[in-house]
Formats: C-alpha cells, sequence, structure tokens
C-alpha cells in the first residue's frame, strides 16, 4: 500500500529547499494482510467494487467526472459516462498530467479515491483531502492513503485534479467560446465537481454527506482558503482544515491571485511562444491539437517554486487567479466582509515553514516594512548578527504562512464560529541536528498517522505518540467541529483578545502564549497600511 516513501518524503521537504542530507531514510514495504473482495457499491454513474485490507475498504480510480480532453481540455468538468456492469475500483487512476515520471500520468485523469473503516457503520463524518505541490505538481497515490484516518472512524476521499497549463490557463478565446462557465480556474473546478460528487454518492460508501471536512496543504491548504471564500462552493462542506495555506493565502498580499486580465495575456504570450499567432476559435483549436505533455513542459515543482520567489511566473502558468465567479474577490476582503462559508475552521503552520521571496541584502529585507523598518529590525535582528539567509527565512515565514493563517482565525473567531489555530514544530527524531525546524510539509506523516512508513527503522516512540495525538485531534475536529476529546491536552478555541495557541514540539503539546506575536503583530500593522 505505501510505496517509494523515500520518494514521497522528498517531494513533501522540496517546497522547503533543503538538501538531501535531510530527506528521510527509505522505509520498507509495509506488509499488508491479503486483500480480499468489497461489496459491490452502487453510485450515481455505476457500480464499483474495491477491495478490502487491514481493516480497510478501499475503492480506487473512480470517475468523478469526464476526461477532461478534446474540446473538453479547458472547459469546466462534465458529468462522469455511466458504464455497465460492475467497475474494477483496486487501483489508482492515472495522476493529472505534470513533469514527474514516478507515476502513471494522462490528461484523463478525474478520478478519486474512497477509503472506509471495514466495519458496518454509516453516516461516517468524511474527510476529503486536496494535495498540494504548486499547483504543477500532486499525486493520489503518493501522497499518504488515508488508511490510518480511516481506520479512526472515517470516511477519507482523495481527489486528482488538473494542474499547470492544463488547470490553470485563460486564453480570451475560451471566455468567448462559453461565457457562461468559469473561466481559467479549471483546477479549482475540477475540486468542486469531485465535492458535488461526495454530495451525491458518499452515503453509499457509508458517510454522512452533511458532515464533509476539506483539508488541504500549501497549495492544497490554498484551495480549502478558495473553497471557504468562494460563493460557488456553498453547503459543500461543514468543516474546514488549512495546514500552511498557499496560494491564494489568507492575506491578499502574502500568495496574490492573478488578475484575469494578466492571465490571459500571459496564455496569448504562450501560445505565441509556440508559434500559434491566430486568435479566437482557431487559437483554440490549435492549442487543443497540442500534445498535453508539450504543455506541461517546463512546469516542474522547482522551477515554479523558483519563479514564484522571484516573483516571475513560468511563462503561461497563470495559477490561481480571479476569474470572477468562483474566485470573485481575494480571499481576505471575504474574511474581512464576514462573507465566507460559516463552517468551523482549523489553521496553522510549520514553525520552519515555506519562505517564499527574495532580498539581496538586510536593507533589501527591512525595506519591506516600509515606515516600520526600524521596529521590524529590532524584534528580528535585535543585535545585528543576524544572517541574512536566517533573516529572510523568518520574515518570509512570517509574512507567507504564519500571521495569514492568524487573520484567517481572528476573522473567523470574530464572526462567533469556532476556530481553532495550531503552530507545528515537532521535528522527528532522526531529522533533529539536519534542520533547525518543522519545515514546509513535515507536518504530514504526523497528521496522516503513518511515521514509520516514512522514517522506516529511524521511528522512534516519541515519533509515533505525536502521530497518534496529531491524527487524533484531526479526525476529533472531523467528526464533531471540535479536536479536543480522550487525554489529549486541551486545544483553546481561538480568541483574538486571547494570546493563546497550541504548538506541537519536541517537548510533547505546548498551549501557551505565542512567542512570535509581536512579530506577527508588526505584520498586521504593515497590512493594514496597505504594504
Amino acid at each position: 500500500m505505501y510505496r517509494n516513501w523515500r520518494y514521497f518524503f522528498a517531494v513533501v521537504l522540496a517546497a522547503a529547499a533543503i538538501d538531501g542530507a535531510a530527506a528521510a531514510q527509505s522505509a520498507p514495504t509495509k506488509a499488508l494482510a491479503t486483500p480480499t473482495e468489497a461489496p459491490v457499491v452502487r453510485i450515481d454513474s455505476g457500480q464499483v467494487r474495491g477491495f478490502e485490507a487491514d481493516g480497510v475498504l478501499s475503492f480506487k480510480g473512480i470517475p468523478y467526472a469526464a476526461p477532461p480532453v478534446g474540446k473538453l481540455r479547458w472547459r469546466e468538468p462534465q458529468p462522469a459516462q455511466h458504464w455497465s456492469g460492475v467497475r474494477d475500483a483496486t487501483k489508482f487512476g492515472p495522476e493529472c498530467m505534470q513533469t514527474t515520471d514516478e507515476v502513471p500520468k494522462s490528461e484523463a485523469c478525474l478520478t478519486l479515491n474512497v477509503l472506509r473503516p471495514a466495519t458496518s457503520a454509516r453516516q461516517l463524518p468524511v474527510m476529503v483531502w486536496i494535495y498540494g505541490g504548486a499547483n504543477v505538481r500532486g499525486q493520489t497515490s503518493l501522497y499518504p492513503q488515508g488508511d490510518a484516518l480511516a481506520k479512526l472512524g472515517v470516511v477519507f476521499v482523495s481527489m486528482n485534479y488538473r494542474m499547470g497549463r492544463l488547470g490553470f490557463f485563460a486564453h480570451p478565446a475560451l471566455l468567448a467560446e462559453t461565457p457562461d462557465e468559469v473561466h481559467g480556474n479549471y483546477g479549482y473546478m475540477d475540486q468542486r465537481s469531485a465535492l458535488q460528487w461526495v454530495q451525491r454518492n458518499i452515503a453509499a460508501f457509508g458517510g454522512n454527506p452533511k458532515a464533509v471536512t476539506i483539508f488541504g496543504q500549501s497549495s492544497g491548504g490554498g484551495s480549502v482558503v478558495a473553497d471557504l471564500t468562494s460563493p460557488l462552493s456553498r453547503g459543500l462542506f461543514q468543516r474546514a482544515i488549512m495546514l500552511s495555506p498557499g496560494f491564494p493565502a489568507p492575506r491578499a498580499k502574502a500568495g496574490p491571485l492573478t488578475e484575469l486580465s494578466d492571465a490571459e495575456n500571459m496564455a496569448v504570450d504562450y501560445a505565441r511562444s509556440l508559434g500559434i499567432a491566430a486568435d479566437g476559435p482557431a487559437a483554440l483549436a490549435a492549442l487543443r491539437a497540442l500534445p498535453a505533455e508539450k504543455l506541461v513542459e517546463g512546469t516542474d515543482h522547482e522551477a515554479e517554486e523558483a519563479a514564484l520567489a522571484a516573483g516571475k511566473p513560468l511563462i503561461g502558468v497563470a495559477g490561481p487567479m480571479l476569474d470572477g465567479k468562483f474566485v470573485a474577490e481575494a480571499p481576505e476582503f471575504v474574511l474581512a466582509a464576514g462573507r465566507e462559508a460559516k463552517v468551523a475552521v482549523m489553521i496553522g503552520a510549520t514553525d520552519r515553514d515555506h519562505a517564499q521571496g527574495s532580498a539581496d541584502s538586510k536593507d533589501e529585507l527591512f525595506a519591506i516594512f516600509g515606515a516600520n523598518a526600524g521596529e521590524a529590525r529590532k524584534l528580528y535582528d535585535p543585535q545585528g548578527d543576524q544572517t541574512l539567509d536566517e533573516l529572510k527565512q523568518q520574515v518570509f515565514c512570517d509574512k507567507i504562512h504564519i500571521e495569514p493563517a492568524r487573520y484567517l482565525a481572528d476573522a473567523v473567531a470574530r464572526a462567533g464560529r469556532p476556530a481553532y489555530l495550531y503552530r507545528f514544530s515537532y521535528v522527528a527524531e532522526s531529522e533533529r541536528g539536519k534542520v533547525k525546524g518543522a519545515l514546509h510539509s513535515s507536518e504530514l506523516p504526523f497528521v496522516f498517522d503513518i511515521p514509520a512508513e516514512v522514517f522506516g527503522d529511524k521511528v522512534t516512540g516519541d515519533d509515533k505518540k505525536m502521530a497518534e495525538t496529531v491524527s487524533a485531534y484531526w479526525v476529533s475536529f472531523a467528526k464533531t467541529g471540535d479536536p479536543n476529546g480522550g487525554n489529549r491536552p486541551q486545544w483553546p478555541r481561538h480568541d483574538p483578545a486571547v494570546d493563546k495557541l497550541i504548538d506541537f514540539t519536541n517537548n510533547g503539546v505546548v498551549v501557551g502564549p505565542d512567542p512570535l506575536k509581536k512579530r506577527l503583530d508588526l505584520w498586521r500593522k504593515v497590512w493594514s497600511q496597505g504594504r
């Protein structure tokens, strides 16, 4: 079941731009019980049969929409085709197009996976996972499968969605062709289509469509932010968890969206770079005639990360955009006006999270704070002895992830709804001394309760205990909207007037004042001044 974990951990750490010395040790393949056939389940497009192993029923590679190929390339997802007989659902469908060679991939990739405990329980809460990868890379078959979460009493769902130039592309001829459809954010519309599938079909797998939690990390967390603030996602979920949300960020200038006009210009420039000088239907016909492999060239994860850090997007890679329908305005302004979905939220970041940005000197770095530059120096570099690289890590981590997470929690709490804010600072024992803190994505083995599969024979009892604790908080939140329960430390509901959060540290779970409060308050001042 769990394969290629060395590669998985390399993926989750790559966004933090660390070297190979910090990668996890290769883990042996986990021994599984012999799979047996699962019962046949009837959904709205036909019947599927998965398999049962280790107390989990798995159904994989289920189409939730029609293949977005031919004339359906750069269209909203269309209904899945019906099939006769019983469809085999024991293998993952192909991943969506990207540059990686590790897994089978295809443009015909809109499938999802459902896992549930092998019990007769019904009306189980549902957790829908949205993977990250800078919106150019990501796979359900290489990310954690959700078995451990399913064993805790939830139905776990993961879906593929279009990325890169196939998922976020806004040639102006597309708007003319289908003016009533959402234009550009096809990856988000795929995710929405999968959530609609859950509403129609999850009861057949024992899930409760009225108890759906969406959760995602990095750009997947940004997808959850987009859903939380989109008028087109209302009613599709009841709880939301955001792990280090990326683009769009809760703060408009922390993870900015691309303006639609800019995205259209980028698409035209890309077409011209391929020798497509026509416009209108002729341009679309030429673009749709290109092989999918051509459209993902030059969009590897590392290139996209470098482009985002430099503020110079890859040609034709617009990323999430203000399309006017699904993303009608930046999430920050939706939150400020109280127009987000009325659901409970959990949000946080790692203590040494993604630090995206550039500066060639300390003066250039602190100039970001404008009139507050002096105060920033006192907070970040009081003795003047911090290295530039270390300062960039702290400043950009606060800017991109940590303060925006607090902002979203503040907004939800002020509206009177449950919000739970966290910091993840735990470093697996085998990684201590190699890294200075919990890097971007390093919380995932603990959220999914799979430390042994990632760290192999280097896993420790403390690693396992932390994973059991973290996953229990996450599942409890999915079940009740409150992460607390059992004998775990009490996670306080977020209150903007009370300086408290929960921190998962090397010394255990700590609840108390945020040590970064003064820095985050400074960022709040900077944002309020329009910088």
